[in-house]
């Protein structure tokens, strides 16, 4: 009979997740020992390894990755079962870890985390802030409980939700010769110097799609983070496609321009991302009760 505890459990998810004994020791307050000794218990029981060893590092194995929801959810459900036995059915605690793309992360974080935050004070809420594909790969590794993201996402393991509009708009500086004109055509931008995000950001896809509907321009810079983006079209070095809500300020102060170009389809959606084999317990309900009230 398999008699796996709630430790083994725990040293196992958590390995999976930092990729090392040591590093999982050290978060569960153990010794390197320990959690070591708990793991073999485990795979003793289990009649088999759950991990390859890769260079250093513990990476799941086909029945490792097979066995981790299924660890994550009894933790989870263990947990549920000590609050509401305890009588704290409200008090929800632990740590709830969410990963968002750059826009979500950097622009609409309060929108995304402050009702859930104001209304849980006991859950730990670990933020990741990657690109959309980054993002979506966590999710499928069961590194993140949830995801918000900017780009579209098909996997057969990923529920998306939509959550939000947005759009990006095209943004010189002022002083830029496509600021001066007052009808822009889609002709008036061949030869333009465009900075881009890196691939695999759901702005760089959806920039893409409306260069294409331009004559050909020039890719000047690659830069990862939208500030950066920002920054450089102020310095004059190219112009850009950016989130609206990630210029609102510098268009505000006259250090950019925002160029009206109804010829280009610009608008996205904004959507959460959940792991169809994932438990969906207390603290994943709760967070999409929270999500879904902003809309």
């Amino acid at each position: 009979m398999i008699n796996i505890s709630p430790r083994q459990l725990e040293v196992f998810v958590q390995v999976a997740r930092l990729g090392s004994v040591r590093a999982a020791a050290e978060l569960l307050h153990l010794t390197q020992p320990a959690a070591s000794m708990a793991l073999a218990e485990m795979e003793r029981q289990l009649d088999g390894p759950v991990f390859a060893r890769e260079r250093g590092r513990l990476r799941l194995n086909v029945r490792g990755r097979e066995l981790l929801p299924l660890a994550q959810e009894l933790l989870e459900r263990y947990a549920e079962f000590g609050r509401i036995g305890g009588g704290g059915a409200d008090a929800l605690g632990g740590e709830l870890r969410v990963g968002a793309s750059n826009t979500v992360g950097n622009y609409r974080v309060g929108e995304l985390l402050g009702g859930f935050v104001r209304a849980h004070p006991h859950v730990a809420v670990r933020l990741r802030v990657s690109n959309t594909a980054e993002i979506a790969s966590a999710m499928l590794d069961h590194e993140l409980e949830l995801g918000c993201v900017e780009g579209p996402v098909a996997h057969p393991s990923l529920e998306v939700r939509p959550w939000r509009d947005d759009a990006l708009v095209v943004c010189t500086s002022p002083d830029h010769p496509l600021a001066r004109k007052r009808h822009l055509q889609p002709e008036d931008f061949a030869g333009a110097r465009w900075v881009l995000r890196e691939p695999g950001s759901a702005t760089r896809s959806l920039s893409e799609r409306a260069l294409s509907m331009l004559p050909p321009g020039e890719t000047v810079l690659e830069l990862d983070q939208a500030e950066a983006i920002k920054q450089a079209v102020i310095a004059g070095l190219g112009i850009a496609c950016l989130p609206e809500v990630a210029v609102v300020d510098a268009v505000s102060s006259g250090r950019l321009k925002v160029l009206h170009t109804p010829f280009l389809e610009l608008q996205r959606k904004l959507s959460l991302l959940l792991h169809k084999q994932r438990y969906r317990g207390a603290l994943i309900e709760a967070f999409l009760d929270s999500a879904g009230s902003l809309r």
